[in-house]
């Protein structure tokens, strides 16, 4: 045989392998990589989606942060209104107990001046007497003259 019928049976056992090839062999070689071929695409677009989302996420964050910022401010700035308030209360309320307490004071101060003047014009009523009944050197009635005496001290 010669070497031409040995290169034609090759070609034609390389043929019928090419065509058994693409016959059984290629469809799922091929199908398994277009298998693989849309995983790849399928977590690649996962994968821009998941970025995505994690870029809204951070913005969202931000804009939670931000906002919590502002209603910390809000709280703070509310709660120093506050004890500005109650402080302004509390020094009210002192200044009121303080006129109270010195109204109050006032008010004993004139009992004790009148309790000091009733005992004065009692003791002046009483020397009064005591003075006339050395004076006159006899015996003078005090309840008949205490009332003229009493009028006395009330003018004095």
């Amino acid at each position: 045989m010669g070497i031409n019928a040995t290169l034609i049976g090759q070609m034609i056992t390389f043929l019928v392998f090419i065509l058994f090839t693409m016959k059984f062999v290629w469809p799922p070689i091929r199908k398994a990589m277009e298998d693989r071929e849309k995983r790849i695409a399928d977590g690649l677009a996962s994968a821009e989606r998941g970025q995505h989302e994690l870029e809204l996420a951070k913005k969202r964050g931000a804009e939670q942060v931000r906002e919590a910022k502002q209603q910390a401010a809000e709280i703070i700035e509310q709660a120093n209104r506050r004890s500005a308030e109650i402080v302004d209360e509390a020094r009210e309320e002192a200044k009121q107990a303080a006129a109270r307490e010195h109204k109050s004071a006032e008010a004993r101060i004139e009992q004790e001046v009148a309790h000091a003047r009733a005992e004065l014009r009692k003791q002046v009523s009483d020397l009064a007497i005591l003075g006339a009944s050395r004076i006159l050197e006899r015996e003078v009635d005090a309840k008949a003259h205490k009332a003229m005496l009493d009028k006395l001290a009330k003018q004095l």
